[in-house]
């Protein structure tokens, strides 16, 4: 799905409503998912306490990198994994510094200012520095597009899919001579509800964090202010309200992962708010319920890293060469079943330059450690990691 510039649509949206932006909210209708999100929450974060600083920035970082491919694949921007991670663990202070990526970079930088200063007030100019950050050499593709600043062209702003030609208009944002507007009043309201604004007494009940989460994204979706960069910056945006509810520094929850699994639902969802009433109950229920299975998805980040640490504590107590412990980390990094058909004595013998025979021997001796396990015989004969809870 992409953003075009077409003949205005007859359709009302919701900005088009008479009394927007009052959004309506059934909180009823919302409390058992709640209650549900809050309990999947809660249990990740007893988890994240449980595991020391070291794990925790290793599960911080895996959540980061995944959320970062996930954010761009939504857009149909396909990102390098070593270029991710660099920029990731250069940014936790784990390594170095490797080949760069700026548009990579733009990206990280985004995302980590959205949850490392998440005490910060979001503004204009913040907005147009992530905004900026997205595009560093002033283009999408090949096209030149409006960098550091709104919108302005008086074309209307279109959100559309389809062949050229053929396209389908999903959504109309508001003229660009009405976005700086627009954009103010979110804004305004994005800085007013924060958590730590409400006083002790006021009579009025805060509002729902992940609730709120949700309400932002839709808001600023609809706005679309930027000519390009609206899906991720909204995402960031997400990012930004989910951790000033959590009050944390740190990537936690998989949320554009789990959007990403769920990407057709999730314009639809997206998509069914925006040309609906102001009663936007059924977009946060969707949003909450996604937020629910992002923690899930997390928690099963942290038992990961649990199972890697016990993993390496056993390795280290065997001893085995740098060959080995080369293939070790190799596989162990790739994760559950991600390395591409498995180990076998041809790929271990070009991936350390040895000789197939030493290769067979190493393998053999990694299998009666119990660091391997193996399936298979004959030329079909696959090796992994031994990693408890790894499906392979």
């Amino acid at each position: 799905m992409t953003t075009a510039s077409g003949p205005k649509p007859s359709a009302r949206y919701i900005w088009q409503q008479p009394d927007w932006p009052r959004f309506r909210i059934d909180m009823t209708a919302l409390a058992d998912e709640l209650q549900q999100a809050r309990l999947q929450q809660g249990i990740l974060l007893g988890q994240l306490q449980a595991i020391g600083l070291p794990r925790l920035l290793e599960v911080s970082g895996d959540v980061w990198m995944q959320e970062a491919i996930a954010t761009a694949a939504i857009e149909g921007q396909k990102l390098e994994l070593a270029s991710v991670r660099s920029s990731v663990l250069h940014r936790l202070g784990l390594q170095d510094h490797g080949a760069q990526d700026r548009h990579v970079d733009g990206l990280i930088d985004v995302m980590q200012d959205a949850t490392s200063e998440h005490d910060a007030p979001l503004d204009l100019d913040r907005l147009c520095r992530w905004q900026s950050a997205l595009f560093p050499g002033g283009t999408s593709g090949l096209l030149r597009i409006a960098i550091g600043r709104l919108r302005d062209h008086e074309d209307p702003m279109q959100i559309v899919s389809g062949r050229p030609g053929r396209e389908v208009v999903h959504y109309t944002a508001p003229p660009s001579r009405q976005v700086g507007a627009e954009l103010e009043a979110f804004l305004a309201w994005f800085e007013a509800s924060r958590p730590e604004k409400k006083a002790p007494s006021d009579t009025e009940t805060p509002l729902n964090g992940i609730v709120r989460a949700a309400l932002a994204h839709l808001w600023f979706e609809s706005i679309h202010p930027f000519e390009d960069g609206n899906g991720r910056l909204g995402r960031a945006i997400v990012d930004l309200a989910l951790a000033q509810d959590a009050d944390s520094h740190r990537y936690l929850f998989s949320l554009s992962s789990e959007l990403l699994s769920s990407r057709r639902a999730y314009y639809d969802a997206l998509n069914a708010a925006q040309c609906g009433t102001l009663d936007v109950t059924p977009w946060i229920l969707w949003f909450v319920r996604i937020y629910t299975q992002a923690c899930q998805r997390s928690q099963r980040i942290v038992l990961q890293a649990i199972a890697k640490s016990a993993f390496w504590q056993r390795a280290t107590e065997q001893s085995i060469n740098k060959r080995q412990h080369k293939i070790l980390a190799r596989l162990v990094e790739a994760g559950d079943g991600e390395f591409l058909g498995g180990m076998t004595a041809d790929k271990y013998a070009k991936m350390t330059g040895v000789s197939k025979a030493t290769a067979t021997r190493d393998l053999a001796d990694l299998l009666a450690k119990s660091l391997f396990v193996v399936e298979g015989v004959g030329k079909a004969t696959r090796y992994a990691v031994n990693v408890k809870g790894w499906n392979q």
